[in-house]
């Protein structure tokens, strides 16, 4: 049986049910005791108590640091980074120790984590509290990248992340919080590397995820009311990556663009269109196109920031210029 439930709920009923599944997981961040901004961990603490749900000091590097610890004696930390922006602060406990405690171990310890943040724009919070840095994640071996686009891969992916023997990014974006999604009621998983196509289509493949997800599937049903067919996929997960749900659909229609958030300048968008150019080449009709963030801080202004930021508009006209060659 299905319902709707917000992606925050989603998330938050994921929360509930491991963590009374395993009680080796373990809740900690700034403020979560209280739910959170979005409700995340809402109700925790009144059923699992503050030996397990733990509110933190404003400490990035400091609680992320604990979690790792906590992890590597046999806890399953699931941590909050409030914004995503604040990776910095936390950076060497995550690069330099969650990723790379089980090569450094010779397999003997890892590092079962799962850090939680918030990333992109929520409407003028700025160019330090706006960022997208999924890139910069992706690019350490060691650490997963999830991103979901829907309450029902939010619930199933977070559930696969928490019970994930690796440190696992689970990154959530702020617009997305409060859109509603069908969730099954019964218990289910979503497993890692696995791309999910939200529409098909045979003219032009556009891969996408997150909240900009959204956007191309918006785009792809209102170039199809002009005769345009577009097949999108989500990747929701970035590392690892379902390259072959990629090659196979550029395969048959022969054209990609890519559409994120993230900078245009050395985005993941980047790093996918090099793969598949370099496996594709000479199968492709034209040179792969990317969608992305103009590469300026983000604006408070609501009105800057809406021609930074790439959204419908942006993708529906890079698909026609692509198609009109």
């Amino acid at each position: 049986m299905t319902r709707e439930l917000t992606y925050a709920q989603a998330i938050n009923e994921a929360f509930h049910e491991e963590m009374a599944r395993d009680p080796t997981i373990i809740a900690l961040g700034e403020d979560i005791t209280g739910g959170g901004p979005r409700g995340v961990t809402a109700g925790l603490l009144a059923k699992f108590g503050r030996a397990r749900v733990l509110d933190t000091p404003i400490s990035e590097g400091g609680f992320v640091g604990a979690a790792v610890g906590m992890a590597m004696t046999g806890l399953r930390p699931v941590a909050e980074l409030r914004f995503m922006d604040f990776l910095w602060i936390a950076a060497d406990p995550i690069f330099n120790q969650a990723a790379k405690m089980r090569y450094k171990s010779a397999g003997h310890t890892c590092v079962p984590m799962v850090l939680r943040t918030l990333q992109g724009t929520s409407r003028g919070l700025g160019a330090t509290h706006s960022q997208s840095l999924e890139a910069i994640c992706a690019h350490i071996p060691g650490l997963k990248v999830v991103m979901p686009a829907t309450p029902h891969d939010a619930k199933g992916l977070f559930k696969t992340a928490v019970r994930d023997a690796d440190p696992v990014l689970f990154i959530e974006h702020k617009r997305g919080a409060y859109r509603k999604g069908p969730v099954p009621e019964e218990p289910y998983l979503v497993p890692f590397g696995q791309a999910a196509i939200r529409r098909a289509g045979s003219q032009l493949t556009v891969v996408s995820w997150s909240n900009t997800l959204m956007y191309a599937v918006d785009a792809a049903e209102q170039l199809a009311a002009e005769g345009y067919d577009l097949e999108v996929i989500d990747l929701r997960t970035l590392v690892p990556l379902d390259l072959e749900a990629i090659l196979t659909s550029v395969r048959k229609t022969r054209r990609l663009l890519i559409a994120h958030e993230a900078h245009r300048r050395g985005g993941f968008g980047a790093e996918i269109a090099a793969t598949v150019q370099e496996q594709l080449f000479g199968q492709l009709a034209q040179p792969v196109v990317r969608v992305g963030a103009l590469d300026v801080p983000v604006p408070y202004s609501q009105a800057l920031e809406n021609i930074v930021l790439p959204e419908t508009p942006h993708i529906v006209k890079a698909v026609k210029e692509m198609l009109a060659r």
